[in-house]
């Protein structure tokens, strides 16, 4: 080849690229055009739907990375194949266009799940659909996150030919080597199957008062593996989710966060019942924590130097339980010692045998 032949086509080459480049910004520029207008307009139609708005408000940010990425895709698989570095190009353009779609995926879902959430808030009294609505869906959304990034990774992956290669290869020999795998992300299947079951039969839902090994406390968080309990003194419990599916509980708003709670005392037998019932009721009726439904003193124990008197009241909660229980027993014991000190637990002691064993006359000498 003459040397100006190889001087023209070097020309012709650079004259290709300047021009691809150009069709590149421009169709750049259109993109981000289109996702302006696109969002405003999305926008404005989905003000009155407020699960559509928060998708769009969610996608927002991934959608302008996608746009772009799309056109010089389209601009690049136009361009010749004897373009320099083309394939590297296309290969470059194709991850980055796969990461913006699992990106706009999980942000899309998590934008459904925050529509959902905000349209049924946990901060009301009644509570309980709310509560059913929030676990399912911060559940249910995880899975799916899960389910996308995987997908995303793999077709990523399956960009490489070499990484085609190693797979086909693994699974034509992965007898061993697939068992071992599937023993070492045994736990993290089992999270999450065990995260599905507790969306679809909710065992335990969001913000749910819970005793578990002796420890009682709220659900505050669940994620895609365990659950965070927080305890009645600020400490935290960390629990796997797998934990749930293979071992008993207590759900004490499984459901309705109603409760019964008791009250214990122990009193002298001479202790008439009648006024100490009377006070309990007036006690539960001037609390603003009783719920109207319960509120009953009978006596459940008789030992042998007192009896034990158990008070049932009844609240909407069980903080609100709580406090009616230390409000009604402090109003008790207060009416005890005020009116009834007498008849308080008393220790006897049977002195009729000590003057029964006393000698009757003086000692002898």
């Amino acid at each position: 080849m003459q040397y100006p032949e190889l001087m023209e086509m070097l020309a012709w080459a650079d004259d290709s690229s300047l021009r691809l480049l150009l069709v590149a910004v421009i169709a750049v520029v259109l993109a981000l055009l289109v996702h302006r207008v696109g969002s405003a307009v999305l926008q404005r139609i989905t003000r009155s739907m407020p699960v559509a708005a928060k998708v769009v408000g969610h996608c927002k940010a991934p959608a302008q990375l996608l746009l772009p990425l799309i056109a010089l895709q389209a601009v690049w698989q136009g361009a010749p194949d004897s373009l320099a570095l083309i394939s590297g190009v296309r290969h470059a353009n194709g991850l980055l266009l796969l990461t913006a779609l699992t990106w706009l995926g999980l942000r899309a879902v998590r934008g459904v799940a925050r529509g959902v959430t905000d349209r049924h808030p946990v901060d009301v009294e009644d509570n309980l659909q709310a509560r059913r609505i929030h676990t399912q869906t911060r559940m249910l959304a995880r899975t799916v996150m899960f389910v996308i990034l995987l997908a995303g990774l793999a077709l990523m992956l399956m960009t490489f030919p070499g990484a085609r290669q190693f797979g086909a290869s693994l699974l034509a020999s992965a007898g061993v080597v697939g068992l071992v795998v599937g023993i070492a992300a045994r736990p993290i299947f089992s999270n999450l199957i065990a995260g599905l079951q507790i969306a679809l039969a909710q065992p335990i839902r969001i913000d749910d008062v819970l005793v578990v090994q002796g420890e009682w406390g709220r659900v505050e968080e669940i994620t895609g593996t365990y659950v965070v309990l927080k305890i009645w003194d600020e400490r935290r419990l960390i629990i796997p989710l797998q934990w749930f599916i293979e071992n008993p509980f207590q759900n004490w708003t499984r459901n309705s966060s109603s409760i019964i709670g008791t009250v214990f005392l122990w009193v002298d037998y001479r202790m008439p019942i009648a006024p100490l019932r009377a006070e309990a009721q007036r006690l539960c009726e001037s609390s603003p924590d009783w719920d109207q439904r319960l509120c009953k003193l009978q006596v459940t124990e008789a030992g042998e130097g007192s009896i034990q008197l158990r008070l049932l009241v009844t609240s909407s909660s069980s903080g609100r339980n709580w406090d009616l229980r230390c409000h009604v027993r402090e109003g008790l014991v207060d009416f005890m010692q005020r009116d009834y000190p007498q008849h308080l637990p008393l220790l006897r002691a049977e002195l009729g045998r000590v003057e029964r064993d006393k000698p009757s006359g003086p000692p002898a000498l």
